[in-house]
């Protein structure tokens, strides 16, 4: 059984997220044949004073994003350790206030931004990338499968 753990951080606690988040990771979880496993995954949902804060600090970027992702292992480290089952994968925080916005701007409902962050931060923790072109095709594709057997297509 797999663990989500979902925290507000300077923002109210909401549970149209925690439903969202728990559908979308679940989902993940499920595509990736990872469910006969006991992970863990944190996420914090936060406004774009903390985000930024964050970025700052861990990354040395001073300014606001949307989801950050922090990965336990890098993805040569979780091939390695399947067999050992790692228990955390590590941490997602997402900007709530910068999913409003972007979900306004790309035109989407606020429910496929936030799970779209969701489904981006959990591949970011398993390993995959979007720097190089043929990486960020691959990571793209993994996320868009998981929106749209969701049904989160607009």
């Amino acid at each position: 059984m797999n663990i989500t753990q979902i925290n507000f951080l300077d923002i109210n606690k909401n549970e149209e997220y925690i439903n969202i988040l728990s559908k979308v990771l679940e989902k993940c979880f499920d595509e990736e044949n990872l469910n006969d496993k006991k992970l863990y995954i944190n996420i914090v949902l936060t406004n774009p004073q903390h985000i930024k804060k964050i970025n700052k600090e861990y990354r040395n970027i001073d300014k606001e994003t949307d989801v950050l992702s922090f990965p336990m292992f890098e993805k040569e480290e979780l091939e390695k350790r399947k067999s050992l089952n790692p228990d955390i994968l590590g941490d997602i925080v997402i900007s709530i206030d910068k999913v409003k916005k972007q979900a306004e701007e790309y035109e989407h409902s606020f429910e496929r931004e936030l799970s779209y962050m969701a489904v981006h931060g959990f591949y970011h923790l398993m390993g995959y990338d979007h720097i190089k072109e043929n990486d960020k095709i691959i990571m793209r594709q993994k996320e868009e499968n998981i929106l749209k057997k969701l049904k989160i297509l607009k």
